[in-house]
């Protein structure tokens, strides 16, 4: 099955064009006709099975057929992760994060963070590409860039974890895991935290973690994390 996106389709519509670039790949590069079906999300829990009428490849016309309704999680995955250096590193942790079941993500920009602006409108495509791949029908939110130091005063709900790696006493991950309950993580830039962040998470009660024995990237320790908030809830 191939899954399509768009946020404007709602229960209540009965028919639907999809934009100029949605339309030609649907028409010219997938080559689908009057009466092919086709399958929708908005990214809101809503599923649609749709019947093409009109196949133009600019202005592709579809009938509603059914809907339906996918109840979210009984919890949510948040990960704050600092930007990599390298964009590219930081695109494939979005993608995979989203295949995985990740709920929000937010870009914290840390002292030691090398890179302190992104461009959002490409990691949105990406989410939204990962999303259609892996056929979920919820989109994860993408926060706004914000500083560590921000973030950390905002109250967040359930479980609050920072990963770090400095040589102290840290609680296994996997073993703080309240299954149902939701988790926000910290994992840091290239450079860590710097202590004065990992002493700040601690006052505003985050636990302080450990991922495992190895020294993981940034990307590499948000897509673990992710992954292991997800297994202990299945």
């Amino acid at each position: 099955m191939q899954l399509f996106y768009n946020s404007e389709l709602d229960s209540t519509l009965k028919t639907f064009t999809f934009s100029k670039d949605e339309s030609r790949h649907i028409v010219k590069v997938l080559r689908k006709s009057t009466g092919d079906l086709l399958q929708i999300t908005n990214g809101k829990g809503w599923l649609f099975e749709a019947e093409i009428v009109i196949p133009n490849h600019n202005k592709c016309v579809v009938n509603i057929l059914n809907s339906a309704f996918k109840a979210p999680k009984s919890y949510a995955i948040n990960l704050a992760v600092a930007p990599t250096k390298m964009n590219e590193r930081y695109e494939w942790f979005l993608e995979k994060a989203t295949e995985i079941g990740a709920d929000r993500i937010i870009p914290i920009i840390c002292q030691n963070s090398e890179r302190k602006v992104i461009k959002t409108e490409r990691f949105e495509k990406i989410l939204q590409s990962a999303m259609k791949q892996s056929l979920h029908s919820y989109l994860p939110e993408l926060a706004p860039a914000i500083s560590f130091s921000e973030f950390i005063k905002a109250p967040q709900e359930g479980l609050s974890f920072i990963a770090h790696c400095e040589a102290v006493e840290k609680l296994k991950f996997k073993d703080q895991i309240k299954p149902g309950t939701s988790i926000t993580i910290l994992i840091g830039p290239e450079g860590d935290f710097s202590p004065s962040e990992i002493e700040s998470a601690l006052k505003h009660h985050y636990i302080p973690v450990s991922l495992g024995t190895s020294r993981l990237r940034t990307e590499t320790a948000g897509i673990v994390a992710c992954h292991t908030i997800q297994l202990c809830n299945e």
